[in-house]
């Protein structure tokens, strides 16, 4: 049984290429609860595996297997197996991806509700799987068949509109942060990696319908527009940026450092954050 409480306040958002050998223990050494394996991982689930093996107490949840890509009974397989190793510390999360990377992607929301239909017929319990969502249908899905909706890429705008959606399930949204010596060569560095998404349209579609303007995506983001979704360039900016989602209905954040010094950034904001002190 897993429950909302067990994912803390505070977690750490890597790709799975990022979660090398030792990153998980000092993350959860650094005080963060729940560990976010990133991308599309493979249905064995190799990654999350290490992650829990390295780690004693923290959650660990995937963020996000992709349904276009994993099959659902392999997945299943995976969590029971991992689930009995390491009870009550594994939620599986799952999404329909970008229809810019899946050119089969039809009917997400459907394949969503057959994927997790699988699921129940496998035995993952509702409680430890949760969903990617953005739009309403989604996060109304998240709500009713899962432990609650993981969101990436999105505002505090849209997390206290997806609170009301959600109602009491699980709310963990997603946000990076850049931390560098000024405001400029963070948000470099931040411009670079949002490229990629500020090509996908659902991204860019649900950052448009909570206040962004079209002109915000010229050049690689505005710097309003940047700062908002890369909290930096210091560690006091990247807590204002998890407060901001949390005063607007989060449960938990998911913090991913996107500079080449994960670790150390994540020191940083757990400082700040208090973490180690506790």
């Amino acid at each position: 049984m897993v429950s909302r409480q067990q994912f803390g306040t505070y977690g750490v958002w890597l790709p799975e290429g990022r979660w090398t050998p030792g990153t998980a223990a000092v993350a959860e050494r650094l005080g963060y609860q729940t560990l976010w394996i990133g991308g599309s991982p493979a249905a064995e689930l190799e990654g999350v595996e290490a992650v829990l093996n390295e780690t004693e107490h923290v959650m660990v949840a995937t963020g996000i297997v992709n349904i276009w890509q994993a099959d659902p009974v392999e997945v299943a397989a995976s969590y029971l197996r991992i689930s009995d190793d390491h009870p009550g510390r594994f939620v599986v999360g799952i999404g329909s991806g970008h229809r810019e990377a899946t050119p089969h992607r039809v009917g997400p929301l459907s394949a969503l509700r057959d994927y997790l239909d699988v699921f129940d017929a496998e035995g993952v319990p509702a409680d430890a799987r949760l969903l990617a969502a953005l739009g309403d249908k989604t996060l109304a899905l998240a709500a009713d068949r899962s432990i609650g909706a993981h969101p990436y890429l999105t505002t505090p705008a849209h997390t206290a509109h997806a609170r009301g959606i959600v109602g009491d399930a699980l709310l963990a949204p997603e946000l990076k942060v850049s931390l560098g010596r000024d405001a400029a060569s963070a948000r470099a560095v931040a411009r670079d990696y949002l490229a990629r998404y500020f090509r996908l349209e659902n991204y860019v579609n649900a950052l448009k319908r909570f206040g962004t303007d079209e002109a915000a995506f010229d050049d690689g983001g505005s710097d309003a527009l940047v700062d908002l979704v890369a909290a930096n360039p210091d560690a006091a900016a990247a807590v204002a940026g998890i407060e901001s989602h949390l005063a607007a209905g989060a449960d938990h954040v998911s913090v991913q450092p996107i500079g080449e010094d994960a670790l150390g950034d994540l020191e940083r904001v757990a400082d700040t954050l208090g973490l180690t002190q506790e």
